[in-house]
């Protein structure tokens, strides 16, 4: 599948896009892997974020729709949830306000009684040519959104999370490939990695497993949203699979890491990108 040039508004919506992403709508089949688990999921309303919420219903987990201001993109991502069985709870609000991390973790709590999965996954970038080009706000914004939430997140999460609990970030192949022009999200994906790793091994006693997904051009609405319309026409074309991957081919990693299935997986970092390795 390839796309044609086009562009969108950050933080772009899923309707705008050509073709649709695939989700996993009408292919993923659940097992039970999550039965009875609770997850708080950001960046939930489209692209990875929706695959893995979808994923995580169809196995039998409640999952809280953590998203900025997307209204009709987290509507859908309900929609789906709901029609698996589960409970689905939908938190607008924007996760570089520690505040607002915070709240996320309450509610959740509150809703579910429980908390056995956090994933963080909301992020933002940008293109820019030069380093000077790039505002000193989009750099705080940036780190704010990808890795100092996931530090917010974690900290009010850990206190709920009994054994067997699972914290997952979304790291990036840009963690150790950066790609010059999207410096400032680069550094943050490579913070998601280092933290994973660190809080791996300081959760391990309490039972709490910690992992990293490292996914590669993935078709989102980060995409058209944050490139250039000619980059967005050839997105993908890099790898060795000579295409974009689908939100709905990270989902299985997601559920491997947050399910029994995985009870001595803890410091990884799962590559899922199309051929290109990460270091």
């Amino acid at each position: 599948m390839s796309q044609p040039a086009q562009q969108q508004t950050p933080p772009g919506t899923t309707a705008e896009m050509t073709p649709r992403p695939d989700h996993g709508e009408h292919t993923y089949r659940g097992s039970g892997k999550l039965t009875g688990k609770a997850a708080l999921i950001t960046g939930a309303d489209s692209g990875i974020g929706r695959a893995v919420a979808i994923a995580y219903a169809r196995e039998g987990a409640d999952v809280l729709i953590s998203y900025l201001n997307e209204h009709d993109d987290a509507e859908e991502t309900r929609r789906w949830v709901e029609e698996a069985g589960r409970k689905a709870v939908v938190v607008p609000g924007d996760v570089a306000d520690p505040a607002h991390c915070r709240a996320l973790v309450a509610r959740a709590v509150e809703e579910f009684g429980r908390l056995d999965v956090l994933v963080n996954n909301a992020a933002f970038q940008m293109t820019h040519e030069t380093l000077e080009e790039i505002p000193d706000e989009e750099w705080d914004h940036t780190l704010a959104t990808n890795l100092s939430a996931f530090f917010h997140l974690a900290k009010a999460a850990v206190p709920h999370l009994k054994p067997g609990a699972s914290i997952i970030g979304s790291s990036s192949v840009n963690s150790d490939n950066p790609t010059p022009q999207l410096m400032p999200y680069d550094v943050t994906k490579a913070g998601v990695a280092n933290m994973c790793a660190a809080l791996a091994q300081l959760l391990g006693p309490k039972g709490i497993r910690v992992n990293s997904v490292a996914p590669g051009p993935i078709w989102t609405p980060l995409i058209p949203s944050t490139m250039p319309a000619e980059q967005v026409e050839s997105f993908g074309q890099q790898v060795p699979l000579g295409r974009a991957g689908q939100p709905a081919e990270l989902a299985p990693v997601y559920v491997l890491l947050a399910s029994d299935d995985g009870s001595y997986v803890s410091g990884a970092r799962v590559a899922v990108t199309g051929g290109k390795p990460i270091l």
